[in-house]
């Protein structure tokens, strides 16, 4: 197991220096699940809740606040994103929706942090629009699907499989 950077030789948090490293292509996927009543699924589908497109105020919700990692994780360094996207697909049990979020920057630190800020956000969106319907809703299943990138290079969650769209 690596030693945690975050940390100095006297044991104090800081910012790791990324100053020497060279500037690659880097990405990351993150996935997360929200689960719901069917009904509440069905409305979101439907495009007929009272507050509008839940999907589409979520999806722009996580490309914010991707740009605003770095203002949420105190140790994250602000990096200039190339592309932030983000999938909803419905699940088979009709019982919630699995985001998935890409980003992708040219630096020399990578992109977990800002993929990961994307699905939490937008599925804390969903929640948000749909809490009148459903208080019941549960976020899981939050994590790092695989990176690309670096030093470390490729990385991949031994459990992870390719979804329908590929990703």
């Amino acid at each position: 197991m690596s030693e945690l950077t975050h940390f100095n030789a006297a044991g104090e948090a800081h910012m790791v220096d990324v100053g020497g490293k060279g500037a690659t292509e880097r990405a990351a996927v993150a996935e997360g699940i929200i689960t719901m009543k069917p009904e509440t699924l069905a409305l979101i589908l439907s495009g007929g809740h009272r507050k509008g497109d839940v999907l589409g105020i979520a999806r722009i919700a996580g490309i914010m606040a991707s740009k605003r990692t770095a203002d949420l994780v105190p140790l994250c360094h602000p990096i200039a994103l190339t592309h932030v996207g983000l999938e909803f697909e419905p699940l088979t049990s009709g019982r919630g929706i699995r985001c998935v979020a890409t980003a992708m920057t040219l630096g020399p630190t990578g992109v977990e942090m800002e993929a990961l800020t994307v699905v939490q956000v937008a599925l804390l969106t969903i929640y948000d629009m749909c809490k009148a319907v459903d208080r019941g809703m549960v976020m899981e299943g939050i994590g790092l699907l695989k990176k690309s990138g670096g030093k470390s290079g490729e990385w991949r969650r031994e459990d992870h499989q390719e979804s329908v769209s590929g990703l």
